[in-house]
């Protein structure tokens, strides 16, 4: 998952998409394991923890569980995130990488471009969101630019949008798990 900072969008689709994948019984590493990052385009948070906003917004959900802020199906503690830029040995070794904004997108195309790196492994992150399938549908008939498929930046907001945010993480969560569980199955 790649946005810009790695402190809101990515940092919580790292988390959902983690505890929905242990929810169905996908190992976390190793043989049959899918391994869930996220990083930021930008070195602007880097060693920053997840925006406080975000954290609450998860905690409130379920994804904390009291003092320790651990997720509750992957382990992975919340308050452990450390935001960083992805690295290109990140873009070389990822079977997919998803990109929050057609910005992410570009960026991580022209760094996958110089590196050699299959280009189609760079994705939209909304093009798994069942609520934007006619946005996805428009992109690809050439009717929209990718910029419809944006998740927007909650940092620039208020609570409301985090947890609009989140609510799109859900959704692509759930649909990846499922089509990780039946790649994998």
């Amino acid at each position: 998952m790649v946005c810009t900072g790695n402190i809101c969008r990515s940092a919580m689709a790292e988390i959902v998409l983690g505890d929905r994948l242990a929810a169905a019984g996908i190992p976390g590493s190793g043989p049959g394991g899918v391994v869930v990052t996220s990083a930021g385009v930008s070195d602007e948070e880097r060693g920053n923890p997840i925006d406080s906003r975000a954290r609450r917004v998860l905690a409130e959900a379920g994804y904390g569980t009291g003092a320790d802020d651990v997720s509750r199906a992957t382990g992975i503690a919340i308050t452990s995130h450390t935001a960083h830029r992805i690295t290109d040995a990140e873009i070389a070794e990822a079977d997919l990488l998803l990109a929050m904004t057609d910005s992410h997108w570009n960026v991580l195309q022209h760094r996958a471009t110089t590196l050699e790196v299959e280009p189609s492994r760079i994705r939209m992150y909304r093009e798994l969101d069942p609520a934007a399938s006619q946005q996805v549908e428009a992109v690809t008939t050439g009717q929209a630019s990718r910029g419809v498929l944006n998740v927007p930046d909650p940092w620039y907001g208020i609570m409301a949008d985090f947890v609009d945010t989140l609510e799109v993480v859900e959704r692509v969560s759930d649909e990846l798990a499922d089509e990780l569980a039946a790649l994998l199955g």
